[in-house]
């Protein structure tokens, strides 16, 4: 179930990916599209069978599970919906930009045993998954700090801006999630600050924030700093750094090829980084695919669910808080 559907690009800030090829770099080859709604009515570009309605998607014998790819405010009727019907569901994330509306979605779908996976991609990119993997088998000592920088290439449209669902939950909720995957543990301590320093004009318009940094604290002292940024001039920026007692981790940036230029007028010129998330996280999202297929043929949770994105939505509700009342929020001060 998709808002768009023909080709991996950027247009506007309306991203449009191309399902049955993504599906198709997945190395579990018992995962096929088969059917596809699309209300852009661009579905036929991609081969497979296209469904009137969601409605008669969901009644299709042949479907066992949905991959929910539309505006974030159509997620949570949709899960409930494939829930209902008894279909496994992959949603990209969030489950909604409210934590009142995630709960309504929870409790409507308690009942349904059905598989979900929330698209955290960043969980699956290798690099990523390497310096947790690592810090799992002590190789770092004891974990310190984690430290995350995400910044996007360029401002979205006002458009955009306006129904996104704000800087902490729209963009931010991928760095929530990440820390918690990092931090092995929950944050429980949440201080931020924000301000619109890219379009000041523009951020006072819409009553929106463009730059921001985090600082979280969990029960066990580890501490974990966020910066983030809707402008960066040399590409996409994605970097993760894991500070212990005995060693330290970096997951780094990507570029399109490794080539460094040397002249008498500069040294160390390489190209810029890669220009968004549909290039640098290309392989994270056929994987993260992979381990949605191999939780529903092995019969076990998926490994990134509906409690991950509510746990997400929180930190986020706690950052707004203190960026509010100009404070260290508790995230148990958080509710519905």
């Amino acid at each position: 179930m998709a808002e768009n559907a023909e080709n991996a690009r950027e247009q506007g800030h309306l991203f449009v990916i191309d399902f049955g090829e993504l599906v198709a770099q997945v190395a579990n080859h018992s995962l096929r599209l088969t059917s596809l709604f699309d209300v852009q009515e661009s579905a036929a570009a991609t081969g497979c069978s296209v469904a009137g309605s969601v409605a008669e998607m969901l009644a299709d014998l042949g479907v066992e599970a949905v991959l929910i790819a539309s505006a974030t405010n159509t997620h949570a009727a949709l899960i409930e919906a494939a829930a209902a019907a008894g279909k496994a569901i992959f949603c990209e994330k969030p489950i909604d930009t409210s934590l009142a509306r995630i709960e309504q979605c929870a409790a409507a779908i308690a009942s349904f045993d059905v598989p979900i996976q929330i698209g955290f991609n960043r969980r699956f990119d290798p690099g990523h998954k390497a310096a947790r993997d690592a810090v799992q088998a002590g190789e770092i000592g004891a974990l310190h700090q984690v430290i995350i920088t995400s910044r996007d290439p360029d401002l979205p449209s006002r458009a955009y801006l306006e129904t996104a669902g704000g800087l902490f939950r729209d963009m931010i909720i991928h760095d929530f999630d990440l820390a918690r995957f990092m931090l092995g543990e929950d944050p429980v301590e949440v201080f931020a600050i924000a301000d619109a320093l890219i379009d000041p004009a523009l951020g006072k318009a819409i009553g929106e924030v463009d730059t921001a940094m985090i600082v979280m604290r969990t029960a066990s002292g580890k501490m974990c700093h966020i910066n983030n940024s809707r402008t960066a001039v040399y590409g996409y920026d994605q970097r993760v750094e894991l500070l212990g007692d005995a060693s330290m981790l970096i997951s780094g940036n990507r570029k399109p090829h490794a080539l460094t230029r040397y002249s008498a007028t500069a040294a160390e010129q390489a190209e810029p980084y890669e220009h968004f998330f549909l290039e640098r996280y290309r392989e994270a999202f056929a994987l993260q695919l992979d381990a949605f297929a191999d939780a529903i043929e092995q019969g076990r949770p998926c490994e990134v669910g509906f409690e991950d994105d509510r746990q997400a939505m929180r930190l986020a509700e706690a950052a707004y808080l203190s960026l509010a009342q100009r404070r260290m929020v508790l995230v148990e001060e958080v509710r519905a």
